[in-house]
């Protein structure tokens, strides 16, 4: 629980490095407000196909448009007389989910005289919303033409920017997404490792909630087309709804599991499933086409959230629950980051050149104080679990007074039932861990097992029909030799020519040599394949249970063969095998054991590269009276003397957070001592480590 504590304090940092990232580029965008220039004069208009004539628009004066859903193309028509247009070089339409845009400069009388292509977002920048480059040589009597057809929802703004500004706005904003991303991941696999190792529900919910609201906010800027979706607009469009709906149905499931509404307020906990079942349709009507009314669905179903969510916390916080306070607190940056959106979109404020931050803030904050939200609760759970701990010794405290007072002897016999028990409670402790652990070893054995059968059938027949291959191309080669030194004697000069001639152009020597070659390239490649399956069949021993007299220098040499695509040559592993009997063990226990030590000198090694030093592993055996002895030693970084005494701790691990568990060496140290042997561990920083395991050849022995 330490560790966790740790964890969560290093949490906070997030926050204050996306605020402090987060408003340098916004404070960075106003900076840039001169560069950049709004257009908010023109004409918009489409053609009814239904009326068949042209419907005017009407545009707002705060430069953000909403035009709703339009099922044909729409025109605009902008001035070149804007002052928007005055020494500026590209003109964006902020809309990345429109399906075709087309920009022309025409003149008073709508001719075209040149078509604008759109930069490629692929070569020329990382952007999303189409941009436009202006006509070099333009006149301020006649205009710019678009013509936008979309299936979703007609929102846009239009600015114009100079060259260099804009490419400083694309970078700004492209690192702002970034560290958005960064932080909404680093959350994910927080909580997602915290899952597993908790094993609470609420976890699940809220890394899949975190995953899918950041994926949703990153759509709704377009940069998910981008990173995912370039071969399919279809997909991207159809993403912005289930990305939506999906944050929304385990945003649900998460609340109800944290704030507990089933208990505290049932009848609006089946009112919280009725959003994420109008989540659901809203989604499945995307799917089926049917986008004007998913994005209504889903409207609504966004908006039955914010207050019913913050009715439900409010209503749970009234009952002293702690952990709603937390709740209220992350969606009120929540909301604040949506009003100040929606404000910015009806013009009531301007947020510079990039009016998502506050949305990406909010939900950065959101998602990393629930995350403190939900750390909160182990710590209270924790601080239950010692009040109910401390209650019970203060009443055995009271007892053991009370016992002494009346009889002595009743008191030895509490004291020696009280140790019982505890001896019983560690006994099942330690039974169900290691029920555990073999439920899952014997799962990982009959997987590769299985995968060992399936390789062995199909390599075999490879095996066996090689040499008769090879038997065959021979007796077809001694035939074609024949001809040839016939043909010398009795076929005529030209037909000599022309067949000599057909050897130079098939290359007929080279093909003999390079048919020996493949040959022999598929009989080493058989034989390497066969060598894998021999490994993986042992190494898939880990689910027996009997004990059996194995070959360790097999076992061994299984797990290099494993860890052959790991090492692949880089490092040099040296074998000084002695003259040992065979040793009765669990054989695949011990091949977890091998497999788990030489993978950690692996790493080591590859995390820790030294210039001038040769990567090296040197695996020695020897028997030593009634035991056998191996050492596996490397020349990797070595460890700190300072916590060698904890190396074989559960949970304990000098690895960063997300690339170990801790229970490794931890394991491995019950199955040695489960084995009645030992594993001793000598090290020096900068040197290496060298591993020591003593088994006793028999176990009816000790080592």
């Amino acid at each position: 629980m330490g560790d966790f504590k740790k964890i969560n304090r290093l949490v906070w940092l997030l926050p204050l490095v996306f605020v402090l990232g987060g408003s340098v580029v916004f404070l960075t965008g106003l900076s840039n407000q001169g560069s950049s220039k709004s257009i908010d004069q023109f004409e918009a208009y489409f053609f009814d196909s239904e009326k068949g004539d042209y419907v005017n628009l009407e545009i707002k004066s705060g430069g953000y448009n909403d035009l709703g859903f339009l099922a044909d193309t729409v025109i605009l028509k902008i001035p070149l007389s804007h002052p928007g247009f005055s020494n500026t070089d590209l003109i964006e339409i902020s809309n990345p989910t429109f399906d075709i845009t087309y920009l022309s400069y025409v003149d008073d009388q709508g001719n075209e005289i040149e078509n604008l292509l759109a930069l490629d977002n692929g070569v020329d920048f990382f952007y999303p919303n189409p941009v436009f480059p202006l006509p070099r040589y333009r006149d301020s009597s006649n205009f710019l033409e678009f013509k936008i057809l979309s299936s979703d929802p007609f929102r846009f703004s239009l600015s114009t920017y100079r060259e260099n500004t804009f490419l400083k706005k694309s970078t700004q904003t492209l690192a702002l997404v970034a560290i958005y991303c960064g932080i909404m991941l680093a959350l994910v696999l927080y909580n997602f490792f915290l899952f597993f190792i908790v094993q609470d529900r609420g976890y699940l919910y809220y890394f899949l909630y975190i995953l899918f609201i950041g994926m949703a906010q990153i759509s709704l800027l377009g940069y998910s087309y981008l990173f995912f979706f370039q071969e399919s607009k279809t997909l991207y469009q159809v993403s912005i709804i289930i990305f939506s709906s999906l944050s929304g149905i385990f945003g649900v499931l998460f609340i109800q599991n944290f704030l507990k509404t089933k208990n505290h307020v049932p009848k609006l906990n089946k009112v919280l499933t009725g959003i994420a079942i109008l989540y659901g349709f809203g989604s499945m009507a995307r799917v089926l086409g049917l986008v004007e009314i998913s994005y209504s669905i889903t409207d609504l179903a966004g908006l039955m959230v914010v207050v019913f969510f913050i009715t439900v916390a409010f209503i749970v916080a009234n009952k002293n629950y702690k952990p709603a306070e937390y709740f209220l607190l992350a969606w009120a940056f929540f909301l604040v980051g949506l009003f100040s959106f929606i404000m910015h979109n009806t013009g009531l404020i301007y947020l510079g050149t990039f009016p998502s931050l506050p949305m990406l803030l909010g939900t950065a904050m959101e998602a990393i104080l629930l995350s403190l939200a939900l750390a909160y609760r182990i710590n209270v759970l924790k601080q239950e679990k010692d009040r109910e701990q401390s209650e019970k010794l203060r009443l055995m405290k009271e007892a053991e007074i009370l016992i002494l007072r009346q009889n002595e002897m009743l008191e030895e016999k509490v004291r020696r039932r009280t140790e019982e028990l505890e001896e019983t409670l560690h006994d099942l402790q330690q039974t169900q861990t290691q029920l555990v652990n073999q439920e899952k070893m014997a799962s990982l054995g009959q997987l590769t097992a299985g995968i060992a059968h399936e390789i062995n059938n199909p390599i075999n027949f490879v095996s066996s029909n090689i040499s008769p291959l090879k038997r065959d191309i021979k007796d077809v080669l001694e035939l074609m030799e024949a001809y040839r030194e016939k043909g010398k004697l009795e076929f005529s000069e030209a037909v000599k020519r022309e067949l000599e001639s057909l050897e130079d152009d098939l290359e007929f020597d080279y093909l003999l040599t390079e048919i020996d070659q493949l040959l022999k390239g598929m009989e080493d490649g058989a034989k390497r394949t066969v060598e894998i399956v021999k490994g993986l069949k042992i190494f898939s021993r880990v689910d027996e249970q009997d004990v059996k007299r194995v070959d360790l220098h097999d076992g061994l040499d299984s797990t290099l063969v494993l860890l052959n695509n790991t090492i692949n040559d880089r490092i040099e592993i040296e074998k000084n095998y002695g003259d040992i009997p065979m040793v009765e063990c669990l054989a695949g226990k011990i091949n977890q054991v091998f497999m788990n030590i030489l993978s950690n000198a692996v790493h080591a090694i590859f995390d820790h590269p030294e210039e001038g030093r040769a990567p090296k592993i040197v695996i020695s055996t020897q028997q030593e009276g009634d035991t056998v002895k191996i050492t596996i030693k490397d020349n990797g970084p070595g460890i700190p003397e300072s916590i060698q005494n904890r190396i074989f701790e559960p949970f304990f691990t000098t690895k960063p957070v997300g690339k170990g568990t801790g229970l490794g060496l931890s394991i491995v140290y019950t199955i040695i001592e489960n084995h009645k042997g030992k594993l001793a561990l000598q090290s020096k920083e900068g040197e290496g480590s060298q591993f020591t395991i003593v088994l006793p050849v028999s176990q009816g022995q000790s080592a």
